[in-house]
């Protein structure tokens, strides 16, 4: 189905969905080609930009899909639910993805602490072992020892700040996420207050027009009733115009028959 015949907002928002996914396969297929520790640093971080990007325009799709719901009978809803969950099932696949490419790349970062030394060098060691005594021999061997052991003792301490750094780090992470989540629901809260409210206003503005017209109408009436009114009281002889309620026509005056004087 298509979805501009639905709502055009949800159509923009499927079509931009569609060209980051679009843009995510191309750049991990890009980053499998890449060689070079950085340069795959960067893709990494333009593909993560991309994910979030993702899953901003998703939960906008799904606000979308829910102020209309009650506009749109069984099947549309059931597959616009299935859409949106198509598309988290489609950006979590990336998810997972990035992920084992970020692990390889540490891999790959990672400085291997005990390495041998190369051809040359082993050679020269062949060399300088062949003409030390055996109390020299075993000296030296001592103190490679020792410097093997500080450098294990290095790399521990190295891990362990590691452990620690990176178990902070995670705190932090969750705690903004959870800042994070409870910043969108405020917003959800928000944008749903405003179309109550804007609601509320145009059902104010319809009774505020209704109740201006009666006004009118009722200002129409007093004005014809005192129109009449005056008429009446004017030229109180004219038949055409019956007499009101309550409104006694004025008195005639009186002629005496015998006058005292």
């Amino acid at each position: 189905m298509d979805l501009s015949s639905i709502s055009d907002d949800l159509a923009e928002i499927n079509g931009q969905i569609t060209d980051i996914f679009r843009a995510l396969s191309n750049g991990f297929q890009k980053l499998e080609k890449i060689k070079d520790v950085n340069r795959q640093s960067r893709q990494l971080e333009e593909l993560t930009d991309k994910m979030r990007e993702c899953k901003r325009l998703i939960k906008e799709f799904d606000r979308e899909v829910k102020d209309i719901e009650g506009r749109n009978d069984p099947e549309t809803n059931k597959m616009l639910s299935e859409k949106k969950q198509s598309m988290v099932k489609e950006l979590n696949s990336y998810v997972a993805l990035k992920k084992q490419h970020q692990t390889n790349l540490e891999n790959n970062k990672r400085v291997d602490l005990f390495d041998g030394p190369n051809e040359g060098f082993a050679e020269d060691n062949v060399l300088l072992a062949s003409s030390m005594t055996n109390q020299q021999l075993m000296d030296s061997g001592n103190r490679m020892m020792d410097e093997t052991d500080q450098a294990i003792e290095r790399s521990k301490q190295v891990v362990h700040e590691t452990i620690n750094v990176g178990t902070e780090t995670a705190a932090a992470l969750k705690a903004q996420t959870e800042q994070m989540s409870r910043i969108v629901n405020e917003l959800d809260s928000i944008h749903f207050s405003i179309k109550k409210a804007s609601q509320l206003v145009k059902e104010i503005g319809r009774q505020v027009a209704t109740d201006k017209c009666i006004m009118a109408m009722l200002f129409l009436i007093v004005i014809g009733v005192i129109a009449i009114i005056i008429v009446k009281l004017v030229n109180p002889n004219n038949k055409d115009i019956r007499d009101i309620p309550g409104l006694a026509p004025p008195a005639m005056a009186r002629r005496l028959l015998w006058n005292p004087r």
